[in-house]
């Protein structure tokens, strides 16, 4: 069936209508990728110069502001609260998203409904400790609208203070930590598993809820190592009661705090000591230039041996010199880049530590899942029944 382009006045039976065709759509598409290009330059020129802006009609706690800028809605910032407050007590994203439907409170997008990875979505984003990472995502192809995760391919701008905050940094930082601990715990979580946190002395396993006498008046529930009849040589570590476990903890918080001054003194003085990249950053621009070296030496080997003739049994050891250069001077790079990448997180650890440390009472005489949480590493059980309280500032205390 032949068709007529009224405003062209092509016919694509014509001989000439297929090539008119293909010239136009090639003129079409390089308008589109121009159009593209020049959106895609204006908003990483808005990038560049820190400029946030967001989808709001699906994010939750904040609105435009008059000045262009993210405003708070202090009703939506309740939720964004609560969320943070509930997993700081022990709930999971789920736990919390049963809880917001249970309760009538409506999602980013206005809907009764709340998914897991919704709520994960608010514990994870910078925004709401008042900073701005801009440009995670980037379109792949102007055709295609594809969009990708940023891991790097073009810049990305990360703004300090570009707003107002809805959540302390302090707090956010305690979230995404405890977020990457629970993430290596897997399974091994729950939001009923406050005992995530105590191990096994013997065998370094978790400790575990157990129901004994379930059926009858002498029901009773303790806790004990999850691997004790699973091991050919049993643990010795004993079982303990919930209150037992928590008595203690707050015993070895009490005196934690009393002597909170030198404990703070001790943690940034760790802090300083410990968490200085200085040398690795120094290391890690040695090894890099390096690297450059090699590669800039190989590249001059291989167009040497493309323009003058030479012996190839030579060229191929040279060659093998040069990529066991590189090679080393890599996997030394890397282990310097996880060594600072370890201290950069435990620095952010000590100083939320810190800062949470400031702001709580000196006494507590009341279980508190939040203390629990963001105060403590683990909690050892020993052969003799002690709990090794193991705080994140690296502090023991037997009890």
């Amino acid at each position: 069936m032949e068709c007529y382009f009224e405003k062209e006045n092509i016919f694509t039976f014509d001989g000439k209508g297929e090539l008119l065709l293909t010239i136009m759509s090639s003129l079409a598409q390089e308008e589109s990728r121009s159009i593209s290009e020049n959106v895609t330059w204006g908003q990483r020129k808005r990038f560049s110069d820190g400029k946030v802006s967001v989808g709001y009609s699906q994010f939750l706690g904040f609105d435009k502001g008059e000045d262009g800028n993210l405003k708070v809605v202090p009703e939506q910032a309740e939720t964004v609260r609560l969320i943070y407050k509930m997993f700081l007590e022990g709930k999971t994203t789920q736990g919390i998203a049963n809880y917001l439907i249970e309760h009538g409170i409506l999602s980013p997008a206005g809907k009764k409904t709340w998914r897991s990875s919704t709520v994960a979505s608010i514990l994870t984003n910078e925004k709401y400790k008042g900073d701005a990472l801009l440009q995670k995502r980037f379109t792949v192809d102007f055709l295609t609208k594809e969009l990708r995760i940023n891991n790097g391919e073009v810049p990305q701008y990360y703004v300090e203070g570009s707003h107002e905050a809805i959540i302390a940094s302090e707090e956010f930082e305690a979230v995404q930590e405890e977020m990457a601990r629970r993430k290596e715990l897997g399974r091994a979580y729950s939001d009923k598993a406050f005992h995530s946190k105590i191990i096994c002395g013997d065998c370094g396993g978790f400790y575990g809820r157990k129901v004994w006498h379930s059926t009858d008046k002498y029901r009773s529930v303790i806790f004990q190592c999850n691997q004790k009849f699973k091991n050919e040589n049993r643990c010795q570590t004993p079982t303990l009661t919930e209150d037992e476990i928590k008595q203690r903890f707050l015993t070895a918080y009490n005196d934690l705090m009393g002597n909170r001054s030198t404990v703070l003194a001790d943690c940034e003085l760790i802090r300083q000591m410990l968490c200085d990249t200085t040398a690795l950053d120094a290391e890690m621009q040695r090894e890099h230039d390096e690297m450059t070296v090699l590669s800039e030496l190989m590249q001059t080997h291989i167009k040497k041996n493309a323009s003058v003739a030479q012996s190839q049994e030579a060229y191929a050891l040279e060659t093998e010199r040069i990529e066991k250069r590189y090679n080393a001077a890599f996997e030394h790079y890397t282990a310097l880049e996880a060594e600072r990448y370890r201290r950069v997180c435990k620095s952010k650890e000590l100083t939320a530590f810190i800062t949470m440390l400031k702001k709580q009472p000196l006494v507590v005489t009341e279980w508190d899942e939040r203390l629990w949480i963001t105060l403590l590493d683990t909690a050892a059980v020993k052969r003799d029944g002690s709990i090794v309280f193991r705080f994140k500032s690296g502090i023991e205390i037997i009890k």
